[in-house]
This record gives structure tokens, sequence and C-alpha cells, in this order.
């Protein structure tokens, strides 16, 4: 993980009320790299993602973004500086259309470069440009979630749960998307959380497990994959 990291987490500690669920939490992710979240339910992937969002205020330690601290920025602030989150559920304006979710990420006066440039990843939205996003299928929600965080042009981008309740085909569609576009295309980083283990580690260079709030395993995917920790806890696939 040599150079600046995209991310840096610093002995972060949060949680909820006056539950503790993140316990002294200490990564990075890579400038340009797939980072893996995994772990068994309950273990505090989300609220990691929540807290370096912005959604959860830390009781301590730091968050860096390319060295910048944003540990106290509110969350628009930090989408402002590159980093996009995309929570569990669809990140869409279900009342807006297609085509106006999509302009509302563009920058002033590349609206319609905006559109282009999401049906060139996602071809299928180039149908539905004037369907309100709220009667697209799960799929397609998802894919226009995607869409908007391209457009944005973002550095980094959280994703918790991309493949929940979408069919296999579509789940592809949004794996090759992260690591053929955002990736390979424009080198964002990103740092993502799916219940499909086995599918994450393949696109990711590096992983790390959540366990009770505290890292139990930082590394290459490959080695994770050979982990006594991957066949105990990991193996049946839940990473949520």
């Amino acid at each position: 993980m040599a150079g600046t990291p995209a991310l840096e987490v610093k002995d972060l500690a949060a949680g909820y009320d006056r539950t503790e669920v993140l316990r002294g939490v200490s990564m990075q992710v890579p400038a340009g790299s797939v980072v893996a979240l995994v772990g068994p339910n309950g273990g505090g992937k989300s609220t990691l993602l929540n807290t370096i969002a912005g959604l959860i205020r830390p009781t301590r330690g730091t968050i860096s973004l390319y060295d910048s601290d944003i540990t106290t920025l509110a969350p628009y602030r930090r989408t402002k500086m590159g980093l996009c989150h995309i929570g569990e559920g669809r990140a869409v304006f279900k009342r807006l259309t297609v085509r106006e979710n999509l302009i509302m990420q563009a920058e002033k006066g590349r609206e319609r470069e905006a559109a282009d440039l999401a049906t060139t990843v996602f071809p299928r939205l180039g149908e539905r440009m004037e369907q309100l996003a709220g009667t697209m299928s799960g799929g397609e929600q998802q894919m226009l979630a995607m869409a908007r965080a391209y457009v944005r042009k973002p550095q980094l981008v959280l994703l918790d749960e991309p493949s929940l309740g979408l069919a296999p085909i579509v789940t592809d569609a949004i794996f090759q998307f992260l690591e053929n576009e955002l990736v390979a295309g424009r080198g964002v980083s990103v740092l993502v959380v799916d219940q499909l283990v086995h599918r994450v580690l393949d696109i990711a260079q590096h992983a790390f497990v959540l366990r009770r709030g505290e890292l139990a395993f930082a590394g290459p995917s490959a080695e994770l994959r050979a982990s006594d920790l991957f066949a105990h806890y990991l193996s049946a696939g839940s990473a949520s």
C-alpha cells in the first residue's frame, strides 16, 4: 500500500447512543484500488462506512481523504472533496426521472454529457431516461445509483451491499462497472461491503475483516482466501 492512500482511518471508535460498535479501527484504502470490507453479520461494517461518510460522529480517531483530515466535516463537504457514499438501498430520487437524477450530479453546462456518460456504462438507462426512478426495477435503480456516482467523478466510493436483492446478471454488470469503469478507467478508489464475499474478493486487491467492531484481518485478498478465518467465518458468503 505504497504512496498516499485515498483513505486513512486511525484508531476510529463510533457507535449509537451509548453502544460502542467500532473499537479502535485503523485501515488504509490505496489510491486506485478496490478494497473489500467483509465479516460476520453485526460486525460493524455499515457503521464504519457511515462514520467515514460523516453520518455518524466518531468518539475518537481520525479520518483522512488523500491526507486531508475530514473527521469533523459535514457529509456535504466530504462529498465536495470527492467522497461518494452509496448506502444500502437505492441511492436515487425516486420521484425524479432518470435524466433528472443524472443532471443533479452534473457540472453546470454538462448536463447532456452526464446522460451520455451514464448510458455508455449502463445502456439500459438510455431506454429509461424519462421514466421515474421509483418505477424501475431494483437492478435498474442500482445501475442509476452507480451512474450518478460515475457522473459525479469522485475520488473515493463507499459501497454498502450493492448486490443486495439483485439478479446474478445485474450483479455481474455492477461488479464489472466497479472494476473496469471506476477503478481501471478513472482510477477511483472503492471500499465495498457485500454479502457475496467470493464475488467481491474477485475484484478486490486488498481486504479487511471486521468482527465485533475490530479488525481481524488486513492484507491481500488472496491471503484472506487462504486463511482459516475465511474458512470459519466467510466461506458461506455472509458479508452483511
